[in-house]
């Protein structure tokens, strides 16, 4: 059940080439709010030549739905975009059904592209607020994911998590052929880029804090590693490489240190790597096994899974030299915890009738199903703590899913061929 488990997997021999083709994670919400607000996002004006590299306002529209409180109309149901802001009329856009209206404009300006973007609220019949992004011309993509988390921050209040990335691990071919990707790509599936390939299992990727690097297990070498790569780079370092189980690492917040559980003296326990010096302190000792840390915001706590008491459950743990104490008492066991951005709470997989997503209040100590799967694993929030995504099964296929923090909002992220599986959300 542990999402970091190290059993039953096999060894392959073969190094691969990253220069692949990546597949497109297609992204459908399959559960959404009753009511979301209804937001019109018109066709953004071009001002260059020819045709504009992406349509910014689709990709807007796309990012604003996919979050499940917010209905994007149809192109078709709009009317004329006005060409400033002093041509907004909120009757025309009201008759179309809009509680909320965007439009934009794009200049082609020395290798990038600036896009002007205004914010009206149709009902009150006034202009929230207007805007402007450069983005590099190969980059507009990313460009128009900034201007997702600002119309989606304008509207609700909260942060937007667009111009965050994802990290999974993506798995094609059967038996002898199977082989491993870990592939990170935009928060929407799109521009999919391959880091690493191989023949061996890969697991457990986590990213650092300031979003420059992924840490992974890798078995390349016919026993599991920790490995340290460069997104932008590609650069490899290998981190751990001690006898027996080395698994599970996972970032401090200020991105110094990683824990990881190790066995290297005997049963698996938590240790803290300091990334200077290369440093181990062991934090956990017990002949149980203790695995998949997971710090709280302020680096002061680690929760980690635990059997010490007959069955996985979650524990956790001050530091430096507390005393464990055990967090989860519902179903037959419970691992994998993500901890909430603002460290109130706890997403964890729970066993039982299968393996589901809950969330734990840590101050009421309250319990919530968030999913209904049978095979529910590997949560990650995002930044902005409004959603989580996991890994999942569907007709015998490893997709990847969402779920908001009330578990109204479910996403599938579902790739055209092969499994995709440990998803963790970059930062902003």
């Amino acid at each position: 059940m542990m999402r970091r488990s190290l059993q039953g997997w096999c060894l392959g021999v073969l190094l691969l080439v990253a220069g692949q083709a990546s597949a497109v994670l297609e992204v459908t919400v399959t559960e959404g709010i009753t009511g979301a607000i209804p937001v019109a996002v018109a066709p953004f004006v071009w001002e260059g030549a020819g045709s504009p590299p992406e349509d910014v306002a689709q990709i807007v529209g796309a990012n604003l739905a996919r979050t499940g409180r917010i209905e994007a109309l149809a192109r078709e149901r709009l009317p004329r975009a006005p060409d400033t802001p002093e041509g907004f009329l909120a009757e025309s856009w009201s008759a179309a059904g809009a509680e909320y209206l965007v439009i934009g404009r794009m200049r082609p300006e020395e290798g990038r592209v600036v896009i002007d973007f205004h914010v009206f609220d149709v009902l009150a019949n006034q202009r929230m607020g207007g805007f402007r992004i450069p983005a590099p011309s190969d980059q507009l993509r990313r460009g128009a994911h900034r201007v997702s988390d600002i119309v989606f921050e304008t509207i609700t209040g909260e942060k937007g998590s667009f111009s965050s990335r994802i990290v999974y691990v993506a798995v094609t071919g059967q038996g002898e052929e199977r082989r491993y990707a870990l592939e990170v790509a935009d928060s929407d599936g799109a521009n999919p880029r391959a880091m690493f390939r191989s023949s061996h299992p890969l697991m457990s990727p986590e990213w650092s804090p300031d979003g420059r690097d992924l840490v992974y297990v890798s078995f390349e070498n016919r026993r599991s590693e920790i490995f340290r790569q460069n997104v932008e780079s590609g650069a490899r370092t290998r981190l751990a490489s001690f006898p027996g189980i080395n698994s599970a690492p996972t970032w401090s917040p200020d991105g110094t240190r990683l824990a990881m559980s190790l066995s290297r003296d005997g049963s698996p326990n938590i240790y803290v790597m300091d990334l200077a010096s290369g440093a181990l302190t062991q934090i956990t000792r017990t002949n149980a096994i203790d695995t998949e840390p997971a710090w709280s915001p302020d680096g002061q706590t680690l929760y980690f899974t635990s059997d010490r008491a007959g069955s996985a459950q979650i524990y956790q743990m001050r530091l430096p030299g507390g005393t464990p104490q055990r967090l989860t008492y519902e179903g037959t066991s419970a691992g994998a915890a993500a901890v909430s951005p603002d460290g109130k709470s706890l997403v964890y997989v729970r066993g039982g009738d299968g393996l589901r997503l809950a969330r734990l209040d840590l101050e009421t100590r309250r319990e919530t199903l968030l999913t209904s799967g049978r095979y529910d694993k590997s949560p990650s929030f995002a930044p902005n703590g409004s959603m989580v995504i996991y890994s999942t099964t569907d007709r015998g296929r490893g997709i990847l899913g969402s779920v908001s923090r009330d578990g109204r909002v479910h996403q599938r992220f579902a790739p055209r061929t092969g499994d995709v599986r440990e998803p963790a959300w970059s930062p902003l």
